[in-house]
């Protein structure tokens, strides 16, 4: 079940959910905004002909460094790499989901393709897809209300959270934006 707000504070009072830094004001009916970072991930088109997701290929992405005096401006059709400014940490038998904000997705922009699953056990800052799918350029503000977290209780704690040694959890205790690491799942090479 989807905890609500009432449930989302008890769960933080107790030290089960963490999101640092947190202000109380974010806490919505059942879920908490979470905000953009200052730091995106874009490819640099001319360094490879394709991506091949079987390799890793150093370069692929630049960071770019953004502020509120010079936001970035994600334009149509582009897809960059942003972070959330909070550290999400989850126990064993919750799962969260991100969702964007209605304002915002209302605009044209996307937060995440596929990346809006947060598996139990999960300690780091969200890596978030960002996408412009509308027609004019989108200006992205470091510290701007970007999406939405909610919670759900598992029927029983998992046998192994997510950064379980073993379980190939190339992501947990990221700290800043993370390109893709799916060459690991083809060995590494």
């Amino acid at each position: 079940m989807v905890l609500s707000d009432h449930s989302i504070k008890e769960q933080l009072l107790q030290g089960r959910i963490r999101i640092e830094p947190l202000d109380p004001e974010d806490i919505q009916p059942s879920s908490v905004d979470l905000h953009l970072g200052g730091h995106f991930q874009v490819f640099r088109n001319s360094r490879y002909p394709y991506i091949d997701p079987s390799r890793e290929q150093d370069g692929l992405m630049e960071l770019v460094e953004a502020s509120t005096e010079q936001p970035f401006v994600l334009h149509p059709g582009e897809f960059v790499l942003g972070t959330t400014t909070e550290r999400i940490v989850l126990p064993g038998d919750i799962v969260a989901r991100l969702e964007g904000k209605s304002s915002l997705g209302r605009l044209g922009l996307l937060i995440h393709s596929t990346a809006g699953y947060v598996d139990p056990g999960w300690d780091g800052r969200l890596t978030l897809e960002l996408s412009n799918v509308a027609n004019l350029p989108i200006v992205l503000m470091p510290g701007m209300a970007i999406g939405q977290i909610s919670f759900s209780h598992m029927t029983t704690a998992v046998d192994r959270p997510y950064g379980t040694p073993g379980l190939g959890s190339k992501y947990q205790g990221q700290n800043d934006v993370t390109s893709s690491r799916s060459f690991e799942n083809f060995g590494g090479r």
